[in-house]
């Protein structure tokens, strides 16, 4: 039987396989940028992919203090576009 790797959504505290999930990266030049092939270089996160969970994750800052800058705007857009 084949491992399947798990995540912490950085919102709702569950852990979740990897491809329900999506990253967040700050990378070392310090944009932050979604990370849909799990393999760039910097400070990740992982967000559930829900509506709900991007909308809490906003209202939170949660993200923001995971990847200690500040996510623009364009970065939530992105997310809900994923989700729908």
């Amino acid at each position: 039987m084949k491992k399947i790797p798990m995540r912490k959504c950085v919102v709702t505290q569950e852990r979740l396989p990897k491809k329900e999930l999506v990253r967040i990266v700050r990378t070392t030049s310090g944009t932050v940028e979604l990370d849909l092939t799990g393999k760039l270089n910097g400070r990740g996160a992982y967000l559930q992919k829900a509506k709900a969970t991007i909308e809490l994750a906003k209202k939170t800052k949660v993200l923001a203090r995971a990847l200690e800058c500040e996510i623009p705007e364009e970065v939530y857009e992105e997310l809900l576009k994923i989700c729908d």
